[in-house]
């Protein structure tokens, strides 16, 4: 495993570039820039960027100008057509004016056939690609600790460590398009579990209990988990502010749902994960599309005739 690159990642020498300001790539990328990093950044929406650009962030025009500018290249995007179109497609794309040797590392959730495309355009140019989506929400993006999930060459992965660790612990889960597969299947297990634990509140209150009191006695046990320790309380207090948009669990439930049309040989079958989908699909149909994943809890409130004032 020998790495294509000599020269080690340092403050001083090595030229940042991002792309993405939500939620989620604000905070990821602000940890960069307190560890010391130079960052170039773009947004379609500039008024994201002024904290970053508080912290010493250079903001520009376009995605082609901070790829000139940089030899790391983050994407945090929302969807997969986002990030065809600022990576691949357009005239000012990062691929347009990449310069070779540089990395593109991308953390949008996004569908694993893509990240080979991208990892292959990127060899073509003298340059490598990395697809790394991240899980631990906004808490996890604060404080340093998400989950980093990589796809590409390994030998590039742990040359970017210096990085990657500044933001949570890289797995490297095997080459292009493994880091999309594995965060698909994340969000599968991720969205089951904030079902059962909507279901579990409800029904503790329809039984009488106090839901807090409930929360803290069944959490040690085989009922607990990191969506109960991130999510319980916020659904009990009505904290429905986004670490994720549930339209994006819909998006990436309907990735894992719907391969078989990228890969007909490996297709499963998802029963949960349908359910799942439907269901967040609800959180979309009644507006509530950009609150958090927490707030699936209002769907199955709903079904069970509970009328609460929309959640905030």
């Amino acid at each position: 495993m020998k790495s294509p690159y000599s020269t080690p990642i340092t403050p001083s020498q090595t030229q940042i570039g991002w792309i993405g300001t939500g939620v989620m790539g604000a905070a990821m990328a602000s940890r960069l820039l307190s560890a010391g990093y130079s960052l170039t950044i773009y947004a379609r929406t500039p008024s994201k960027t002024l904290s970053l650009q508080s912290q010493g962030a250079r903001l520009v025009h376009s995605p082609s100008e901070v790829a000139k500018a940089s030899d790391v290249i983050f994407t945090m995007l929302g969807h997969p057509p986002d990030v065809r179109q600022i990576v691949l497609e357009n005239p000012d794309s990062i691929l347009s004016s990449i310069t070779p040797g540089s990395v593109i590392i991308d953390h949008t959730s996004s569908l694993p056939v893509l990240a080979k495309q991208i990892y292959d355009a990127a060899r073509e140019k003298d340059c490598w690609a990395v697809d790394a989506p991240v899980s631990g929400g906004d808490i996890g993006a604060r404080d340093g600790k998400l989950a980093i999930l990589a796809g590409g060459d390994e030998a590039v992965v742990k040359w970017l460590t210096p990085l990657l660790s500044l933001m949570g612990k890289p797995n490297y889960m095997g080459g292009a398009g493994c880091g999309q597969s594995c965060k698909i299947a994340n969000q599968i297990t991720v969205g089951g579990s904030l079902l059962g634990l909507s279901e579990g509140l409800v029904f503790a209150e329809a039984a009488g209990l106090d839901k807090a009191q409930w929360l803290e006695a069944v959490r040690g046990g085989a009922a607990g988990s990191m969506v109960m320790e991130i999510f319980g309380e916020r659904m009990i207090g009505r904290d429905f502010r986004p670490g994720g948009f549930a339209e994006y669990m819909v998006k990436d439930l309907g990735m894992g749902l719907d391969v078989v049309e990228e890969d007909g040989e490996k297709v499963a079958v998802l029963p949960g994960a349908g359910l799942s989908k439907q269901l967040f699909s609800g959180m979309v149909a009644n507006g509530d599309g950009k609150l958090g994943t927490q707030g699936l809890i209002t769907v199955i409130e709903r079904i069970n005739g509970k009328r609460t004032p929309n959640p905030v």
